[in-house]
């Protein structure tokens, strides 16, 4: 029996890589990251238990803690960075920490991974709580820093969920919600920054994107949430007002402008023909869910019987 997890063993697939040509050895590299999406779809029942976990402590207040080491420290933090701009969050209620802090976002740092005491410590740095999800990310389940991390984090009342790509990991003993995308032998023996790490990226976007979905924080398909920080995303605004709002391309721009860049503000304002501020009492009222600021009838208007 082969002790060693699945994500350390050889892949019968991609022997002889070195022999290939360019477009074979690619091929098989690709042929093998066909096969992460069913590994992830597999985990569907456990990732929503997660999102709903995780935007239960959103609503009450909580926050999101990535924490993870080498390519899965930095994933999530990744993730994290990403919510801001996405969703309008504080890098408060969003963030990853990497073992071996932030030089180990560039660059290898020696025995990080191995030192547990850190990972529980980054824990009470981080004060975290009973309002706090904790998501420990760790490519074979075996890292001792993100091991330490979780069982602190539980200890100290946060609902805790762990990302693995390994069969059984010992990491899913854990946590309180365990995640294992099976992805199998890596093309590249050990390199767990290939189908791991895609696996764990797609993980990461379910758990912040299902969670912020849950909250209120997209209309639709919309990011109606999003940071107009760049001229990219002031277009987007733009056109979400113009869209979801009814109006011109002036008028879009004239109540993002009123509206402090908040498109979900601008949108209320056309739909409802309110000020800023009352438009943003109003999504206050509705928890932010424009849904139901839209569906809401005016002051004076009869509602649907």
């Amino acid at each position: 029996m082969n002790a060693l997890p699945t994500t350390e063993q050889v892949n019968p697939n991609s022997e002889g890589l070195d022999q290939l040509s360019t477009l074979d050895m690619l091929t098989c590299i690709n042929d093998e990251d066909a096969t992460v999406s069913l590994a992830v779809r597999s985990q569907l029942s456990q990732i929503a238990l997660a999102v709903d976990a995780i935007a239960a402590r959103f609503r009450a207040g909580g926050r999101l803690i990535y924490i993870g080491a080498g390519t899965s420290g930095r994933l999530g933090i990744l993730d994290a960075s990403e919510c801001l701009p996405t969703f309008g969050v504080s890098p408060e209620m969003v963030f990853g920490i990497i073992a071996g802090g932030e030089r180990a976002l560039t660059r290898a740092v020696e025995g990080a991974e191995d030192d547990a005491e850190a990972g529980a410590v980054a824990m009470d740095d981080a004060g975290i709580g009973p309002g706090d999800a904790v998501v420990g990310m760790s490519a074979s389940g075996g890292a001792p820093y993100v091991r330490a991390a979780v069982r602190r984090a539980r200890e100290r009342g946060a609902v805790t969920i762990g990302v693995s790509t390994a069969k059984d990991a010992r990491l899913s003993g854990d946590v309180d919600i365990p995640i294992e995308a099976v992805v199998g032998a890596e093309a590249l023996t050990g390199s767990t920054r290939m189908k791991s790490g895609t696996a764990q990226k797609l993980i990461c976007n379910m758990l912040s994107t299902g969670a912020m979905v849950k909250i209120g924080k997209t209309h639709g398909n919309r990011m109606v949430d999003v940071q107009a920080t760049n001229l990219k995303l002031v277009d987007r605004a733009t056109r979400l007002i113009m869209d979801l709002g009814d109006v011109e391309r002036g008028v879009a721009e004239k109540l993002l402008q009123e509206a402090s860049g908040s498109a979900k503000i601008g949108i209320v304002m056309a739909k409802k023909s309110v000020s800023a501020e009352a438009a943003r009492a109003l999504l206050e009222s509705s928890g932010g869910y424009l849904g139901k600021v839209l569906e809401a009838p005016q002051p004076g208007e009869p509602s649907e019987r």
